[in-house]
């Protein structure tokens, strides 16, 4: 089975606040049809790119291909609230390099401050354990108003971020993963197409 598990980009989707919100504009010349498009690098599911916040960071174009394909794990932290800790994190990730954590925003249309993100030492946990990738089903990796410093941390350890995942129907387990971000040249960040499969289904970026 393949799960799809990008979250639609368009008019009334999740946005975060002060965000673009994306507007789809068509014309149509009596013979075809063509859409202009409005909208952000972090529009629906995207990828943060270290360029989010260091200027001379990695920008998404120049992601490698490793990071973003192969084996990934689903660790379910809906029951862990408003703040995810290294504790919640500690027994279930067990040298995945890439690990994607469903919430209780899972299933959500509407932005909700209070979503769940990781602590401080979540963050620090994880950008030591080897781990090249976190993605989440929340609108953002760390709680509504912080400083930045989660994303700091994962990002100057070159780990990339997926935000903004549906993972509604997903169960925790292990997948492969493919997660490819529009070649956006020189930009922070990327709306990208994310998709799981049964272990063995696809070849492994590892």
């Amino acid at each position: 089975m393949i799960h799809d598990i990008t979250r639609p980009i368009g008019p009334g989707c999740v946005v975060y606040p002060g965000d673009t919100v994306p507007l789809f504009r068509e014309e149509d010349s009596g013979q075809y049809r063509t859409t202009e498009i409005v909208m952000s690098s972090h529009s629906g599911t995207h990828i943060d790119a270290p360029a989010h916040y260091f200027s001379s960071g990695r920008t998404v174009d120049a992601i490698p291909f490793s990071a973003l394909m192969g084996r990934c794990r689903v660790i379910d932290c809906s029951g862990s609230g408003e703040v995810i800790t290294a504790a919640d994190l500690a027994q279930k990730t067990g040298g995945a390099g890439r690990i994607l954590i469903r919430t209780s925003f899972s299933g959500k249309q509407e932005f909700d401050e209070h979503f769940p993100a990781l602590s401080p030492d979540a963050a620090h946990f994880i950008a030591g354990e080897g781990i090249v990738c976190i993605g989440t089903d929340a609108p953002s990796i760390e709680g509504y108003g912080c400083s930045g410093e989660v994303h700091r941390t994962l990002l100057s350890q070159g780990i990339v971020i997926i935000e903004l995942l549906d993972l509604s129907g997903v169960e925790e387990g292990d997948y492969n993963m493919i997660a490819l971000p529009l070649r956006l040249k020189g930009a922070d960040g990327a709306p990208c197409r994310v998709l799981l499969f049964e272990e063995g289904k696809v070849p492994s970026g590892d």
